[in-house]
């Protein structure tokens, strides 16, 4: 009789992940300091079909992204081995922390669609159209 392998569930997946990214945030909030890292909000987690590898998203104030990366990426292995003493799973994912730029472009977009919106300075000095009427 041959093996039979189970199907990927998705939900457990994204629960997983969810759980990995409030227990990696209580745990960057405690552990690091932020006058090197900066004030660092995880976004998000993309956990691997087979829970070997975890990439996680990050934003970061007061800091460059880099430094950022670079502090979190430092201490990935000992946040390992933090998260698998809390989540008792068999698997464990190894961590690799990559700067979100979506939310740093999404003001940015706010901004440019901000400053297309407002009206001109000199808009006013426009003087106003007759009606064919004759009336202003």
């Amino acid at each position: 009789m041959g093996r039979h392998k189970s199907k990927p569930n998705p939900g457990r997946n994204t629960r997983l992940a969810d759980q990995i990214q409030k227990d990696l945030a209580a745990l960057v909030q405690r552990e690091l300091d932020v006058a090197r890292a900066g004030l660092i909000t995880l976004t998000g987690v993309d956990l691997s079909a087979d829970y070997a590898h975890a990439k996680v998203y990050f934003t970061v104030l007061g800091a460059e992204p880099e430094a950022a990366a670079q502090a979190l990426n430092d201490k990935a292995g000992w946040l390992h081995s933090q998260l698998f003493r809390l989540l008792h799973i068999h698997t464990v994912p190894t961590l690799r922390f990559v700067h979100d730029a979506q939310l740093a472009r999404g003001i940015e977009l706010t901004q440019l669609i901000d400053r297309a919106n407002r009206p001109q300075a000199g808009a006013s000095d426009i003087p106003e159209l007759e009606d064919p009427d004759g009336q202003p």
